[in-house]
């Protein structure tokens, strides 16, 4: 056990390790604080964020899965966490990227309220495409396999009504335009590019025939499902982070160190067939989706802390590895 361990988690281990000593030496005490604070909050808010991803990981190739170690960390550290904001941010205030990155550098507190500006936009964004993920899970007519039965079972049936998710999503979202006290045409448009985006890419997946003969095409369709889908997880806890910090560097070593183990973790569960042994960990992460889903869209009405956040997925992947171990042992 603890020599399979290892040769999963060597690399996040002396990655982190490494991290650590760098930032304590060069930035003191203080700053490496921050950094362990921002990955544990990392890990703990992606620990669902793993569970689907192993489901994805295991339908892709090897080579596929190696590239979500090496170039998807690179995606995920410097696109999710550095780039995509300097690019959202930047269209929402009609200015150059080159502006807003010299701006992220020169005066991240600037650049930190600039990202607090766009909050809503993000949330929206992120809330709705997390919404489809998770009802899509739920709403799939050929479900078979229910952890939370008397709701379950109602949810594939009413399944059967076409694009039903399409419909709750577009209606939540348009609903709560009218009671946020953010900029209603952001919030739905955001809302609406987080929806069509989440179509097309299960349009293309499904165009592709990802289980039959195009393997190239499809490991390609699900390694960017994969990126967009952390990007969704993630945008939400870029901006809390400069609640903590304003300094970029400490922002994207921290949540990077998080988001590298929570990448080894997936891994992980793929090599180990976690997802096969214990049954309903998929379920509890879906409802740890629909749970964060919920929270972020929330958000553009009333403020959810982080930590109820965190503490929804929480309970709920641990809920269903509970029962999934419950019914090993009967």
């Amino acid at each position: 056990m603890l020599q399979t361990l290892r040769a999963h988690f060597f690399w996040s281990i002396l990655i982190s390790v490494s991290a650590f000593s760098l930032v304590g030496y060069f930035s003191g005490l203080g700053a490496l604080l921050l950094v362990i604070i921002l990955s544990v909050l990392e890990i703990t808010l992606s620990f669902d964020n793993a569970v689907v991803n192993a489901k994805i990981l295991e339908r892709m190739t090897s080579i596929w899965q190696r590239r979500f170690m090496t170039w998807g960390i690179l995606l995920s550290v410097f696109g999710t966490r550095f780039i995509l904001p300097i690019i959202i941010v930047s269209a929402a205030v009609w200015t150059s990227p080159w502006y807003i990155t010299k701006l992220a550098f020169n005066d991240p507190s600037a650049y930190g309220n600039l990202l607090q500006s766009v909050h809503s936009s993000i949330v929206a964004f992120g809330g709705v495409f997390l919404l489809m993920v998770s009802l899509k899970y739920f709403f799939n007519k050929a479900k078979e396999l229910h952890w939370i039965e008397q709701i379950e079972k109602h949810l594939v049936r009413w399944g059967r009504i076409e694009a039903i998710e399409v419909a709750l999503a577009l209606t939540l979202i348009t609903s709560l335009s009218f009671f946020t006290e953010y900029s209603q045409s952001s919030v739905l448009i955001a809302g609406i590019i987080g929806l069509v985006l989440f179509i097309v890419m299960e349009g293309v997946a499904g165009s592709l025939s990802i289980e039959s003969t195009d393997i190239a095409g499809g490991g390609l369709t699900l390694f960017l499902y994969l990126n967009i889908l952390d990007s969704a997880f993630s945008l939400d806890g870029v901006v809390g982070a400069f609640a903590l910090t304003t300094n970029l560097i400490i922002i994207v070593t921290g949540l990077g160190i998080g988001a590298y183990f929570v990448r080894s973790l997936t891994l992980y569960f793929v090599k180990q067939k976690t997802l096969t042994t214990l049954i309903y960990l998929e379920h509890g992460a879906h409802w740890a989706i629909l749970g964060l889903a919920i929270a972020m869209l929330a958000n553009l009405v009333v403020h959810v802390p982080e930590v109820v956040t965190g503490l929804i997925g929480l309970c709920f992947v641990g809920l269903s590895y509970y029962s999934s171990r419950k019914v090993l042992t009967c």
